[in-house]
């Protein structure tokens, strides 16, 4: 293994100044997948008129909430080989594409059955999104950028999940039906599909508005990466399940998304059912949280670019970022459950968001465990395990909240998943060591 040589933009370019495309296209896919999360979260936010529409109770509506990820979850995997097979812009251009026109055709439904259809349809279409955008990291961003890099990728499910709440809820409030909300969210992702293609490219040589500096650049950052890569990798990739940071990785994702997704689905209608919150109510708060979270997915991305750019080691600069982040977060999830007060409650909550959207930074893991031509599949690896969580919290969640009456013990749940979520990232991860495989 070579030493590490100090690398600047101006050393890899002379005096050229390089262009800054990987950032701009890095911004994009903020936007889409803050477009992701709108149209995932339009059924939360539409649940209240939804479940009255099509009279179901809380069991069924955790069964549609789930929906969505069981084929999200089944899907990652083959989406990540996809992206390496394949490259990612076709990828996420086609995965855009597709979720637009099932979140359209979900303003036809009559019945929760055909609902439910739709979402799974939204589900397999997103699922390659993810993977598809931690090639994309791997292949466009340097060694010190790659922390901001993932928590743009990630940053627009927070953003999304916090547009989605004020745009689904003025839509339907505007126009009296959330039918028509969906068929507007769903064409606005088809244009955005289109738009990924024609400005997305897989390697940067490839895209016209790159200059010879920022490619050499990048070039050079990777022949850095090259240098460090381990020899005599196996070459199968099911060899990936040998190591602990593989299973920490999977683990940790799940126990976050544990916590998230639950927030994301059921949120609305706990502010809704406990607190009272009409749909214009619910809205503003959800905004406030999740933006909140997408501040806080900033602030962690900064944060450990800079710290890793002055010399933290990325066991210190990771182990330390997911260790405060999953403790305030579990601390703060915990004091809903004991806070009556609805003011209190959207600032507890958005104190937990802020600080578990550090946590985006798992987006690095996958260029860190594995070679760039495995990132797709580690990267499909460990959302697999995150949407595990995604499928079964909304059931629970809605099984615990119709036998009990109550929240309490689903925000007890949330409590647990944090705590795994510090397990896992701090004590099953070695952020510093590449994989032989």
């Amino acid at each position: 293994m070579q030493p590490a040589i100090p690398l600047t933009a101006a050393a890899a370019s002379g005096t050229t100044a390089p262009t800054k495309v990987r950032w701009k296209i890095f911004l994009m896919m903020l936007l889409l997948i803050a477009i992701n999360y709108i149209d995932r979260a339009s059924l939360s936010v539409a649940m209240p008129l939804i479940a009255k529409e099509f009279d179901i109770g809380p069991a069924t509506q955790g069964l549609l909430l789930s929906a969505f990820f069981w084929t999200y979850a089944f899907m990652q995997i083959p989406g990540g080989m996809l992206a390496d097979k394949y490259g990612p812009r076709a990828v996420i251009a086609g995965a855009t594409l597709g979720w637009g026109f099932f979140q359209a055709i979900a303003a036809a439904c009559t019945g929760w059955v055909s609902l439910l259809v739709t979402r799974l349809g939204l589900g397999a279409a997103e699922a390659p999104i993810y993977p598809a955008g931690g090639k994309l990291n791997g292949i466009w961003m340097t060694r010190n950028e790659r922390g901001r890099g993932a928590t743009l990728l990630d940053g627009g499910a927070p953003l999304g999940a916090a547009l989605g709440a004020i745009l689904i809820s003025g839509l339907i409030a505007l126009l009296g039906s959330w039918r028509l909300a969906f068929v507007i969210a769903g064409l606005g992702t088809v244009a955005a599909g289109l738009w990924a293609w024609a400005y997305i490219r897989n390697h940067p040589r490839e895209h016209p508005d790159v200059n010879d500096a920022e490619a050499r650049f990048i070039e050079a950052a990777h022949a850095q990466d090259a240098a460090d890569a381990p020899v005599g990798a196996s070459g199968r990739v099911l060899d990936f399940f040998r190591f602990r940071s593989v299973w920490g990785m999977f683990f940790g994702w799940m126990c976050f998304n544990a916590l998230f997704y639950g927030l994301l689905t059921w949120m609305p209608n706990y502010l809704s059912k406990v607190h009272g919150f009409d749909i214009k109510q619910m809205g503003g708060a959800v905004f406030i949280m999740f933006f909140s979270g997408f501040v806080g997915e900033l602030v962690g991305g900064w944060i450990a670019d800079t710290w890793r750019a002055r010399g933290g080691a990325q066991n210190t600069v990771f182990r330390t970022l997911f260790g405060i982040a999953s403790i305030i977060a579990t601390a703060a999830i915990y004091g809903v459950s004991q806070i009556t007060d609805p003011v209190l409650v959207v600032v507890l909550l958005s104190v937990t968001l802020f600080f578990l959207r550090w946590c985006g930074l798992f987006w690095v893991i996958p260029s860190l465990l594995g070679t760039r031509d495995r990132v797709g599949f580690l990267g499909g690896t460990m959302n697999l395990g995150g949407n595990v969580a995604g499928i079964g919290v909304p059931i629970v969640v809605g099984l615990i909240v119709q036998a009990t009456g109550s929240y309490f013990l689903a925000l007890m749940l949330f409590a647990a998943a944090g705590a795994g979520l510090f397990v896992c990232s701090t004590l099953l991860i070695d952020y510093g060591k590449k994989l032989p495989v």
